[in-house]
């Protein structure tokens, strides 16, 4: 087969629901760091000044400082001896909102929606992990919010994906709150670091405003899980659509028109935002 006009296979996570998670967590892992293995090097830089190899501001030369330190370009500049501070060196705390609701538990293709979020939380873990890094995750299933404390290692991050993968489905007609989720996160304030909220982030965008209030302390990153029929209606006719948060259900028919209308706006790009969640992306 010639490899130029060979089709792509779609990959997609191992399913979660045949009762082989440990298994399906293994080979998510092999293949999560696979792909992403080398993309992060070294330590991540901390966000006060210190002893460190990165260069940080640049402020005027005082009695007691280290002359090895000394910034000739902006002295010259300024006539006035100044000093270039270092950013130290710090481990990343990273804390993963992950949304479970029974909206997710929806899927078309070769796998649900749920099984997507759970491999997105699977990618940051594996991505973020050693050098000392912790990773922690508030998960929001609607019915209950599942608080796993940040830690480092091995041993825990294998442990927070079987526990995620483990927890049981919330109830049909159980509505998720993502909004409490967020705000479980950003209070009491924690030291600052890497936020990641993964959902599908439907219905009302009351998490706007918590969103960009989690942006304002930490580096934010938000994860989109949508499905193929979220993107575009098939020509089907009569079908009867379920609401899994309300229980809810109307009968529709699917028209051309209908198909174009339902179809979502094209990534924000001046934001590199989801649609869902330009709004709420940070100002600049």
């Amino acid at each position: 087969m010639n490899p130029a006009t060979a089709r792509r296979v779609p990959t997609a996570p191992p399913s979660l629901r045949d009762g082989r998670i440990d298994a399906a967590l293994r080979t998510l892992e092999l293949a999560v760091r696979g792909r992403l293995d080398g993309l992060l090097q070294g330590n991540h830089l901390g966000l006060v000044p210190g002893p460190g190899s990165e260069p940080g501001e640049a402020r005027l030369y005082q009695p007691g400082d280290d002359v090895r330190r000394m910034d000739w370009a902006v002295t010259a500049r300024t006539t006035e001896p100044h000093v270039r501070e270092t950013v130290a060196d710090r481990e990343l705390e990273t804390w993963v909102v992950l949304d479970l609701s029974p909206s997710l538990d929806f899927g078309t293709a070769v796998c649900e929606k749920r099984d997507l979020a759970v491999a997105a939380l699977a990618a940051v873990t594996h991505l973020t992990r050693g050098g000392g890094n912790r990773i922690g995750a508030l998960v929001a299933t609607g019915e209950e919010t599942v608080r796993i404390p940040a830690r480092g290692g091995t041993a825990h991050a294998q442990g927070m994906l079987r526990r995620v993968a483990r927890l049981p489905r919330a109830p049909e007609g159980t509505r998720g709150d993502l909004t409490a989720a967020i705000e479980q996160l950003r209070r009491p304030p924690r030291r600052r670091g890497l936020a990641v909220v993964i959902s599908d982030f439907l219905g009302e965008p009351e998490w706007e405003r918590a969103l960009r209030a989690l942006s304002a302390r930490h580096d934010l990153l938000a994860i989109e899980v949508v499905d193929p029929r979220e993107l575009e209606l098939p020509d089907v006719g009569t079908v009867v659509l379920a609401d899994p948060e309300t229980g809810r259900q109307r009968e529709v028919t699917i028209t051309p028109l209908m198909a174009r209308e339902f179809a979502p706006p094209r990534p924000s790009t001046a934001t590199g935002w989801p649609p869902r969640c330009a709004a709420a992306a940070p100002r600049t």
